[in-house]
């Protein structure tokens, strides 16, 4: 079981992977990718544990991972081969021509660890839903995770899914909304206002829970809560708030940073602020 300052270490190594793989490719998302490290870590890490030697697509007897908000591929391949799934200097890769590793995950090329192609957004937690109820049909005890953006919930099958899963009782499942307040066209209340999101996802007929997704304690011991609540007849959904940008301050909750990698000199100041605590590939 890795400890805290542990898992601390390797999403600052994430992170420094995110800033070096879209900079090389001169492409990519870094900004949601940063502020959702620390959450994937500690969910790969500390509760999934799944093994990359007996990954299948249909995830039968282990828990899964959906990415719906599929523009954030630079942090999932980051977790993926750092845990194991492939070779981490596959990581400098990332956004090349004929690569495994697409700007958005997909399935083409069979990359370990992935099970849908994502990135049009809307789609993952339907696909979630899906998987969750297979394994109920399956008898299979495990739970899927699925991470969906805020901005992400501008988009309406986001809701159909959410009365689906409520409506069949699909207790299985953990929805996470990256909840960082940012969005491609500007913040999101801006752009089309979430209002009470709580309160929404409650009418809806989930189990509401909070977190903060750029401390490692509040992730262990909140998605730790939400897991207890599984299996009681509701999905359960965790508002994570986060910051875009996080470990890099002059992309700290800047939407500027959403879709637009870091030049040269810009790496240069983010990775210096990212002490390598593994190695760089």
């Amino acid at each position: 079981m890795p400890s805290i300052s542990e898992l601390q270490n390797l999403s600052g190594q994430v992170r420094r992977d995110i800033i070096r793989m879209t900079n090389s490719a001169a492409s990519g998302h870094p900004g949601g990718a940063l502020g959702t490290a620390d959450f994937l870590v500690t969910l790969y890490f500390e509760f999934m544990k799944p093994n990359p030697s007996a990954f299948t697509v249909n995830g039968i007897g282990e828990d899964v991972f959906f990415l719906s908000n599929g523009h954030l591929s630079a942090v999932w391949y980051s977790v993926l081969a750092r845990y194991g799934y492939f070779d981490v200097n596959e990581l400098g890769s990332f956004r090349r021509i004929g690569s495994r590793l697409q700007g958005h995950p997909s399935v083409h090329e069979g990359l370990p660890g992935i099970r849908m192609a994502s990135g049009s957004l809307g789609q993952g937690l339907s696909v979630a839903c899906g998987s969750a109820m297979a394994k109920k049909l399956n008898h299979d005890n495990h739970t899927v995770f699925c991470l969906v953006g805020d901005g992400e919930l501008d988009e309406g099958q986001n809701w159909e899914a959410l009365m689906f899963a409520a409506a069949r009782k699909i207790d299985n499942l953990i929805a996470v909304v990256d909840y960082n307040g940012q969005q491609i066209d500007g913040p999101v209340r801006k752009v089309l206002d979430l209002g009470n999101l709580k309160a929404k996802l409650d009418a809806f007929g989930w189990t509401v829970v909070e977190m903060y997704g750029n401390d490692i304690h509040d992730i262990l011991v909140n998605l730790t809560g939400a897991i207890s609540e599984l299996h009681q007849g509701k999905p359960v959904v965790i508002i994570m708030t986060t910051h875009m940008g996080y470990g890099v301050d002059f992309m700290l909750d800047n939407h500027e940073w959403h879709g637009v990698p870091p030049n040269d000199e810009q790496a240069a100041r983010a990775l210096a602020q990212l002490p390598e605590t593994l190695c760089d590939y």
